[in-house]
């Protein structure tokens, strides 16, 4: 079963632009968790650009309370500065079901690669065995352009890590331009290869109501989805709950195939 984790970092954006406190990022994640999603994703940068540390945790307040996974997205190499104590820091507050470890910088608008398994692998080891002491469940982001016949892959499990998410803005684009089957092969390829190395799959970034089934049914045994850009963009015109119940039909529509 694919589960739906809604990222919330486009409300804090919102409610950034303005100052105060709406949208309440509390009420939106409760109005998604009330509407089917399985989970809550957010990413808190060190420069405070979207998810604060005090909403990182009142949300995890609220996952906790509504039994549901909290998803805590980081670099865990930047250093901490004011207002921001380090990812590891946050995860050692809030004890996150899951921490997905992304290597961002201040300078990227998003999250737009991930790591080099083969490069970082040696530095990510004690992290991923200190998150796992912490009791979290450990994600790697992954590149789309990890060689699915090298051994980036096996180098990703030997941290220790318990899955890795597929960054898949890479798909969208493809899909946006009437040419996603090369794309939708080669994730097919990496995520088969990680799953026999013994890690789960995960997968984020660009999906949509549009383009996610596809992928659903070209990637099998994708476990968590992790929708926030999109998701929010689309509840712009149908509402927030409807449209998280229109990604929780897509995903009971690929579960049954």
């Amino acid at each position: 079963m694919t589960v739906l984790s809604v990222n919330v970092n486009k409300i804090a954006v919102l409610r950034n632009s303005r100052g105060g406190d709406e949208p309440d990022v509390v009420r939106a994640a409760t109005t998604c968790l009330d509407a089917g999603a399985h989970g809550i994703t957010v990413h808190p940068r060190p420069d405070a650009r979207h998810i604060r540390a005090d909403d990182v945790q009142a949300l995890a307040g609220l996952t906790r309370a509504r039994g549901v996974e909290f998803n805590l997205e980081g670099n865990p190499f930047a250093p901490p500065r004011p207002g921001y104590p380090g990812f590891i820091a946050l995860c050692e507050q809030v004890r996150p079901a899951q921490a997905t470890l992304v290597p961002d910088d201040d300078s990227q608008l998003t999250s737009d690669h991930g790591f080099d398994f083969v490069r970082d692998g040696a530095r990510l080891r004690p992290l991923v065995e200190q998150l796992h002491d912490l009791g979290c469940r450990v994600s790697l982001f992954a590149n789309a352009d990890v060689d699915p016949d090298a051994a980036a892959v096996e180098r990703a499990a030997d941290t220790g890590a318990d899955r890795i998410e597929l960054y898949t803005g890479p798909y969208a684009e493809a899909w946006t331009a009437g040419a996603a089957g090369p794309m939708l092969e080669r994730f097919a390829t990496i995520a088969a290869r990680a799953q026999a190395a013994g890690l789960g799959v995960n997968a984020g970034h660009d999906l949509n109501q549009a383009n996610l089934a596809a992928f659903l049914q070209a990637v099998p045994d994708v476990l968590e989805v992790s929708i926030g850009h999109a998701l929010i963009g689309e509840a712009l015109y149908d509402g927030l709950g409807a449209t998280v119940r229109g990604y929780r039909a897509i995903l009971a529509g690929s579960d049954a195939h």
